[in-house]
């Protein structure tokens, strides 16, 4: 039995790397090498076309939801085999700043990574997420990382009570049980409820279509009670002429809608818009 665990426990820690700082499996880590070679070259002038060229490099990788999920003690997670549409952007933003800032090391990554994903860039809970995209988004243009140009391109201001993630306590594993964590989620949701947000429409994108470059994030806002954005992807202008969304799709990895973002946009139930912001 001795031998058996030992042979185990060898196995699990040439397989993964899982602390309560990180969880990233060797494969990943393989994967981030992997990467660092196949985006050397991307960097280009306007960092809009970074973007899309690193984001184009992950086309085909499998969707998977909440693989943040992983404990309470809220590690940073890298997982490049499977994405949603969040980490799918976050990780699209790591790898770009990565080049911008003339770095390859896998540590500078993991720094770059949880200051995009965490309030403030710290990570001390799962609270400290920035789980509610337009918060996601003010709170990485506090950090200078990008710009929120939706109200440059058209958008109107509206104000919507946003409280899915308290009023459906039971839908999130570590709120649920929690009431630290509850709190703080709460708090957000009262800072985001003091604040306006700003869409772009969805009867108003065809018109204003031709500002919005590739590269830029597009969230998608919905009419659902509380919520703020339904997903994320990232404007790809297509040889079409038109906007396009490059996005982790639910429907089953990382692809290129086959239609404008306009039309996209019609077909789901509950859109009403969008916000746009351009990284810097």
């Amino acid at each position: 039995m001795k031998i058996i665990y030992f042979l185990f426990f060898i196995f699990f820690i040439n397989t993964s790397i899982f602390s309560q700082e990180l969880v990233c499996s060797l494969k990943d880590k393989e994967a981030f090498e992997t990467k660092i070679i196949e985006i050397d070259g991307l960097l280009e002038k306007e960092f809009g076309k970074t973007i899309t060229s690193v984001g184009k490099t992950f086309l085909g990788t499998p969707y998977v939801a909440r693989t943040l999920e992983v404990n309470e003690s809220e590690p940073l997670v890298i997982n490049f085999q499977g994405l949603d549409c969040t980490t799918y952007v976050e990780n699209v933003l790591a790898f770009s700043l990565l080049l911008k800032n003339e770095k390859t090391d896998f540590t500078d990554f993991t720094k770059i990574l949880e200051n995009i994903r965490y309030k403030d860039g710290k990570r001390n809970s799962y609270a400290s997420r920035l789980h509610y995209f337009s918060e996601w988004i003010a709170n990485n243009e506090k950090k200078g990382l990008l710009k929120n140009i939706t109200s440059e391109i058209g958008g109107i201001e509206i104000h919507k009570k946003i409280d899915f993630m308290s009023t459906h306590r039971e839908l999130y594993p570590f709120l649920k049980n929690n009431d630290a964590n509850y709190t703080k989620i709460k708090a957000s949701e009262e800072f985001l409820n003091n604040e306006a947000i700003c869409i772009l429409e969805q009867g108003q994108i065809k018109a204003n279509e031709y500002l919005i470059k590739s590269g830029d994030i597009i969230a998608l806002t919905t009419s659902i009670k509380g919520l703020d954005i339904t997903h994320t992807g990232i404007a790809v202008r297509e040889k079409d002429g038109r906007i396009h969304l490059l996005h982790a799709s639910s429907s089953g990895e990382v692809k290129i809608s086959q239609e404008p973002l306009v039309e996209y946009l019609k077909k789901i139930k509950n859109n009403t818009g969008i916000m746009v912001c351009r990284p810097l």
